[in-house]
């Protein structure tokens, strides 16, 4: 008796032991698992700053909530905020790209200014969206870094859209012609010979163009190191709701952001 209770001991204690061994073994394989998946796939951070001194455009809120839908839908993550204190070099490492959402006047500080310049000449992506154009007016490196900046504009209206570039994220989902209604910017410059113009504007096709046969309304260029990406559009709240308008951000974003070559 004593024998037998002593093997029926002994074979309890190996089963308890097995069956404990196969959860340890389950449970690191789940935990591998987990550890292997890819969370918030893209690691995208785009910081939108929206400040305006200037004009304000009614469209800003709707412009965040559709930047907010987007990283959504393409894993990334976006901060949006007016506050110009984030322009530091320690906070502004955190983001990929810096979206300007129709920002207007002068909107920094000579030590936030000094903080965006390092940031991009570190590598850092800008985009600026519709009146990014017009802001910093006194800042002639801000100027460089857009392309241009804004003169003036006529009333809104529906106007024909040339794609010059059609390899570029922001435009290989456009129709070579594209039809769409906005506030056309004039430039107090015409960009082409710093850029790499992506989109023009046809000024046959509505009334107050004052840029003659080449009015370029989007483009991108390598500036001091980083990227940078703008373009015209985006005055109205509509223009937040147009798939094609929003996947011409997304775009401009990917390509600023370093994740897609132009």
């Amino acid at each position: 008796m004593h024998k037998k209770s002593t093997c029926t001991i002994v074979a309890i204690i190996l089963v308890c032991t097995l069956f404990t061994l196969s959860l340890i073994g389950c449970g690191v394989q789940a935990g591998s698992s987990q550890a292997t998946a890819t969370p918030g796939r893209g690691g995208l951070h785009v910081l939108v700053f929206s400040k305006t001194t200037g004009f304000r455009h009614a469209s800003i809120g709707d412009g965040i909530v559709a930047l907010r839908r987007l990283a959504a839908e393409h894993h990334a993550s976006i901060d949006a905020t007016e506050d110009a204190a984030v322009f530091s070099s320690a906070n502004l490492a955190r983001y990929q790209v810096v979206v300007f959402l129709s920002t207007t006047g002068t909107i920094l500080d000579a030590e936030q200014k000094a903080a965006f310049v390092s940031y991009i000449h570190a590598g850092g992506g800008y985009v600026g969206i519709h009146s990014a154009s017009d802001t910093e007016h006194q800042w002639p490196w801000y100027g460089q870094l857009v392309g241009a900046f804004f003169k003036s504009h006529p009333q809104i209206a529906p106007a024909t859209v040339h794609v010059e570039d059609r390899h570029h994220p922001s435009t290989s989902m456009l129709p070579s012609v594209w039809s769409r209604t906005d506030e056309w910017y004039n430039f107090a410059s015409n960009p082409r010979p710093q850029v790499h113009v992506l989109l023009t504007v046809d000024e046959s096709s509505y009334h107050g163009g004052s840029m003659g046969r080449d009015h370029p309304i989007a483009w991108y260029h390598s500036f001091e190191g980083g990227r940078a990406w703008y373009t015209a559009m985006g005055h109205t709240s509509a223009s937040f709701s147009e798939p094609l308008f929003l996947a011409h951000l997304w775009g401009g974003i990917v390509y600023a952001a370093g994740r897609a070559t132009a």
